[in-house]
């Protein structure tokens, strides 16, 4: 037995020294080529960022429509996962594939079928309260059209976080306790079961910051510039600093999935003390 235990051990360092120099490896070589020069190493990449033209503007855009979107997100799914709870089960598999369907779909694809709404939109709304709809979305300053893509790509996501943790706890029972007790629906909701569902709300929210902070294809289509898109366009003329903020954009994920992680972390009672 003490024999299989070693065994055991040994694996799982092996694995977990195989999956580090899988990580390490490939981002120490990053911040190598970010701070290497003719003249040794050099910190320009990184000190420069805040100088650089359309850094500030991009990194606002992109933490604004992240902001935005979890919140219609959240607003989205939880009254609709919770219902589903509290109704039949054929209510939750329709829910299940509705929620999965982005999945199917390619960002490609999708933003196509989004050009071609907004391309037919003047054509035949043009005299309706919905044409100024189409014109507000696409605002540079701040597009909602990006927000409508970045929900229902983050969507598949976003609905697996919050069912794991609506699975974990009994909707039902909770509510009706809180019914019996005189709250009213909202109240029931609001104050008995969403403390329940810290957790899953924090994983649903980081997984949608993640994805906007990433997330290349929809924009560039569409002809925006959110963070992704400005990496992109420095890295084809500023190298070093193109690698200096995907690394430092990494590190923030780790940063925020880490603080995440601890707040969505159970309070344990302290020990009584005699």
């Amino acid at each position: 037995m003490a024999q299989l235990i070693n065994r055991l051990r040994l694996w799982r360092g092996a694995v977990l020294f195989v999956a580090g120099l899988y990580f390490l490896v490939p981002m120490a070589a990053s911040v190598w080529f970010s701070i290497d020069s003719p003249g040794g190493i050099d910190f320009a990449a990184y000190t420069g960022l805040l100088g650089a033209p359309g850094f500030t503007d991009a990194l606002v855009l992109t933490l604004e429509l992240a902001a935005v979107t979890v919140v219609v997100l959240l607003a989205l799914l939880v009254p609709a996962l919770i219902a589903a709870r509290l109704g039949t089960a054929r209510m939750r598999a329709v829910l299940e594939v509705v929620c999965t369907l982005p999945l199917v779909v390619p960002p490609v694809a999708l933003t196509a079928g989004l050009i071609g709404v907004l391309r037919w939109g003047p054509d035949h709304l043009m005299d309706t309260p919905f044409f100024q709809t189409i014109v507000f979305i696409q605002r540079p300053e701040f597009p909602l059209v990006l927000v409508i893509a970045y929900v229902l790509m983050s969507l598949p996501l976003a609905y697996r976080a919050l069912d794991s943790g609506l699975r974990a706890i009994d909707v039902r029972t909770l509510v009706e306790a809180a019914r019996n007790c005189g709250a009213s629906w909202p109240r029931a909701v609001v104050t008995v079961v969403l403390p329940n569902l810290r957790s899953a709300l924090l994983n649903a929210s980081f997984l949608t910051l993640a994805l906007v902070l990433g997330e290349f294809t929809a924009a560039s289509i569409l002809g925006y510039q959110p963070f992704a898109v400005w990496v992109y366009s420095v890295g084809n003329s500023q190298g070093q600093m193109s690698v200096a903020v995907s690394v430092l954009s990494l590190l923030i994920t780790w940063v925020l999935l880490l603080l995440l992680a601890a707040a969505g972390r159970e309070r344990r009672p302290a020990p009584a003390t005699s």
